[in-house]
């Protein structure tokens, strides 16, 4: 027998998408019977508007969506993403600069794979989605973290990424609405990091996937406004904005030579998108916004009684999140506390805990890079988040 092992080096490092494993395990949950609340998932819980799903449904009727097309996506998707573009951030692209990917997650990945050697490395502001540590990883880059707190509303300075560039420093990830802290960069905050990437000849990788899910007096600002256009890549797609997370259609911007060589990658990997899911994400991105404003509204109330309610636990702080659908408290105050019977030590011994006994499914910060802190989403109903933060406060006054 070989000795050789059955799966590859590459391949067994790759840890599972935590987020996706709550979710699961949260559903297979409910399915037995249990009453379980989900705080896991990152996706609205709204249906996609209905004049996107009508224009798909023409688009699987129409014969020439049954066939092969450009691997790079179809002609006028790409010049609707461009215009978008213009129209949402300011930001003028050629059609010739937008790659449409399977998903927000193969835009990232893709990204990486195209700019990065072995050994380069990416700066990388801690807390993090989960997904860009493996993809970094995948593409032979090292992951450098930048680690941010409650105190700064987990932004990150010019001072701190500055200390953590090397002369192997390639890339800036920068996402701002944050997944998984929901912190938003101000304008001057914004140029600023921009222009020191800039000074310092860095690529600037930008996901801007949460662009319109900004509350109060937060704005979105894109990064691509304050570095050299030769040296950044914005990654985006139509899940968040329109409600269409199932639909896998995502995008990269950048410059030609990069999205040739992003496209090649694609043609050999998954070629095009489906035709009728890029139909539809026409229809959304040549639409107006009215969708999103209404999510926006449920969101931002959503939020402030998110933020209230997990304030009022003793042992738990939430900043309050400017973008997204994600508070990110510290749970520090309570780890080693007893609690029926237990010590939790970490924030997911504690999620387990949570999970277990007021069967409430939170994210652990492990996941995001940063223990003592969990992830919960606010994209569902009113009377389950009360509830859920309800049972969450429940359990947890009982520490001591």
């Amino acid at each position: 027998m070989s000795t050789r092992p059955r799966i590859s080096t590459r391949i067994s490092a790759i840890s599972e998408s935590a987020t996706l494993a709550v979710d699961a395990k949260a559903k297979a949950m409910k399915a037995a019977g249990r009453p379980v609340i989900g705080f896991g998932a990152g996706e609205p819980d709204f249906s996609t508007p209905g004049y996107i799903v009508e224009a798909a449904v023409e688009a699987a009727r129409d014969p020439k969506n049954h066939k092969y097309t450009p691997a790079g996506g179809l002609p006028e998707l790409k010049q609707a993403i461009a215009e978008k573009t213009a129209r949402d951030s300011g930001f003028q692209v050629e059609a010739a600069q937008v790659l449409v990917t399977n998903g927000g997650k193969q835009a990232v990945y893709q990204a990486f794979a195209t700019l990065l050697d072995p050994g380069d490395e990416v700066l990388v502001v801690a807390p993090y989605w989960t997904t860009y540590p493996e993809a970094i990883k995948l593409a032979g880059g090292v992951q450098v973290d930048v680690v941010t707190d409650e105190s700064t509303g987990y932004l990150a300075s010019v001072e701190q990424l500055e200390a953590a560039r090397t002369e192997r420093t390639k890339v800036l990830l920068f996402v701002s609405p944050s997944n998984p802290t929901g912190a938003v960069y101000s304008r001057a905050e914004v140029e600023a990091i921009g222009r020191w990437a800039s000074e310092h000849g860095l690529w600037v990788v930008t996901d801007e996937i949460y662009e319109h899910l900004v509350y109060g007096g937060a704005e979105f600002t894109s990064i691509a406004h304050y570095v050299p256009a030769d040296h950044v890549v914005i990654l985006n797609g139509v899940a968040k904005t329109y409600a269409m997370t199932g639909w896998r259609v995502g995008w990269m911007i950048g410059p030609k030579d990069v999205v040739k060589a992003a496209t090649n990658l694609q043609s050999h990997a998954t070629s095009n998108v489906s035709n009728v899911a890029q139909v539809a994400a026409l229809a959304a991105v040549k639409g107006d916004l009215s969708a999103v404003s209404e999510m926006r509204e449920a969101f931002d109330r959503r939020r402030q009684t998110m933020v209230r309610l997990l304030n009022d636990i003793p042992g738990v702080f939430c900043p309050e999140p400017k973008g997204a659908f994600y508070a990110y408290p510290s749970v520090k105050g309570v780890l080693g506390k007893e609690i029926r019977g237990r010590r939790p030590q970490t924030s997911a011994e504690l999620a387990e805990l949570i999970l277990e006994e007021a069967e409430v499914a939170v994210v652990p910060g492990e996941a995001f890079g940063t223990p003592g802190y969990f992830r919960l989403s606010y994209a569902l109903g009113d009377q389950d988040l009360a509830e859920g933060v309800g049972r969450i406060a429940k359990l947890l006054s009982e520490a001591h």
